[in-house]
This record gives structure tokens, sequence and C-alpha cells, in this order.
């Protein structure tokens, strides 16, 4: 215990300014990594990798076992050249996020009216399709660019309109299996492949009994800032998923406030405003408490 006591005011006594500002960036990076790889299977992974090598430790220094600790140690370079391999589709999506970082400060603009009209034709042609139960999954392109999933569909330049999604979506029809996109006031692309989730948010519990276009959404909303609609197929509810997270059983009052708590306009959006919403969208203020699930 002297010992101990004794190599704590070795460390403190030699602590000074940079050792904090260093201690400070290492955290930051850790927390910032996390964050990034939260809710996904990388996160799973770390535990995993992280309690094994708890394990292995207390295990190794225990008992005295020089070839076991022998291959530990050169294990050790193979596991760190296997990690980028593992965690690849997470490494990829944070350097995706921050090549797109200019656009924090340059994104698009978009009329408030605009926005508005957008908003309550979502909302009335949400509404007709649950009443149908037709389903329907309608991205709302926000600061990152949706322009390689609209490549995978049909691409448009429609304005938005209750009717056409209707449309759309009509069952059978040759662009009614996958999601409409839309940039602005105009539906950009339509019959479009968007990333599954792999985070495991539908796993449990009433998640199970949803099917591909809620993993669709909340996938979605995992790579990207959009905002994503899902009209179910069974049910004809309505759900909007954002920043991970998915709001479900939504009527007309409510989803409409939750798509202006989440599409608002670009451009009445502070610098800061922006990057809580691309990078830490938990920050934000929540939506009202009746729209929550």
């Amino acid at each position: 215990m002297r010992n101990l006591f004794d190599e704590l005011t070795f460390i403190l006594q030699r602590f000074s300014l940079a050792s904090f500002v260093d201690l400070a960036l290492v955290t930051l990076l850790i927390f910032a990594g996390l964050l990034f790889i939260r809710n996904t299977r990388a996160m799973v992974l770390l535990r995993g990798f992280l309690l094994l090598y708890i394990l292995i430790s207390l295990f190794t220094a225990v008992f005295e076992l020089p070839a076991f600790s022998w291959l530990v140690r050169n294990s050790v370079p193979a596991i760190l050249v296997a990690i980028p391999v593992i965690f690849a589709p997470e490494i990829r999506r944070v350097l995706e996020r921050f090549g797109r970082a200019s656009t924090i400060l340059s994104g698009r603009s978009s009329r408030q009216g605009a926005a508005r009209d957008v908003i309550e034709s979502l909302a009335h042609a949400a509404i007709r399709l649950s009443e149908r139960r037709f389903g329907a999954l309608i991205v709302l392109q926000r600061l990152d660019s949706l322009e390689e999933y609209v490549e995978t569909g049909i691409a448009m330049g429609a304005q938005v309109t209750p009717e056409l999604l209707l449309q759309i979506f009509y069952p059978n029809t040759p662009l009614h299996d996958g999601a409409a996109i839309i940039a602005g006031d105009r539906i950009i692309g339509a019959s479009c492949v968007m990333p599954l989730s792999s985070s495991g948010v539908l796993s449990e519990g009433a998640g199970r009994r949803m099917g591909l276009r809620h993993r669709a959404a909340l996938g979605t909303s995992e790579v990207s800032d959009a905002v994503a609609l899902v009209v179910s197929e069974e049910t004809g509810a309505i759900s909007v998923a954002f920043g991970g997270r998915i709001i479900q059983r939504l009527g007309r009052e409510r989803l409409e406030g939750v798509l202006r708590a989440f599409y608002r306009p670009v451009e009445s959006e502070s610098v800061l405003e922006r990057f809580l919403a691309r990078y830490l969208p938990f920050l934000l203020p929540e939506p009202p408490e009746d729209a929550e699930a």
C-alpha cells in the first residue's frame, strides 16, 4: 500500500498542463470512437475483446506460464492487424462522416415554407397509406447526400404531393418496393435500396414483429443524418427513425411534430445545431413526450 501511495505521489508531481491536455485528447478520441460504434455489432465485439484481454492478463499474472505468455505477446500484432478488418464497416462510416464534414458549414439551404409544405404532404400521405395498409418507406435527405442510394432505384424529380406518394407505394406497382427519397421539395428517387440496421435495436420486444422497412429506416438513420418515415404494411402503424432511434405509433399531429423537430430547414440551424444533428443527435432536444413510443 505504501508503494502504491508513493507511485501515485510521483505521478502527481510530474503531472503538468501538457499531461492534462494529452489525457483529455485520448479520452475524447476514445469517447468519440465509442459513440460511433454504439448500438452496433462492433460494440459487442469490442466488449468481447476487452473481456478476453482482462481474463488472459489475470490468468498470466496469477500463474507462471512462460509458453502461454509468449504466445499471447506474439499474437498481439496479428490482433492489431485483424481489428481494422473486423471493424471495416464502422471505420468506413467514420471516415465518410469526417470526409463530409465541410457540409456542416456549407450545407444545403431549404426554405421554411417549402419544408412546411413537405411535412404537411408527408403527414397527409402517411395517414392515407396507414388507413389503406400500404407499406411505405420515405427518406428525407438533410445534410448527408443520399445520391449513392438514389442510384440503386429510379431517378425522379417530381414535386412532393400526397397523391404521388400514394401512387408510388400502391401495392404491386413497379416503384412500391423500396424507398422514396426526398430532397428539398422534390422526390429525387423511388424504389431505392437502403442499408439495413445491424444494431440490434429491433431485435427485442415489439421490434421482432418489424420487417425490412423498419430495419432499412433505422439503418439509414445510423449511416446518415436523414429522417426516415415508415408505414407498416401489416398494422398500418407509422414510425419515424432518426439518429439511430425509432419512434413508433405516431398519429397525424404527433407525426407532424416529430418531423418538424427533426427535419428542420438547414438555413435556420446554427453551426452548433448542425454539428450536433450529425455527430451527437442524442444531445438535441427530445421531441414532445406524447410522440415517444
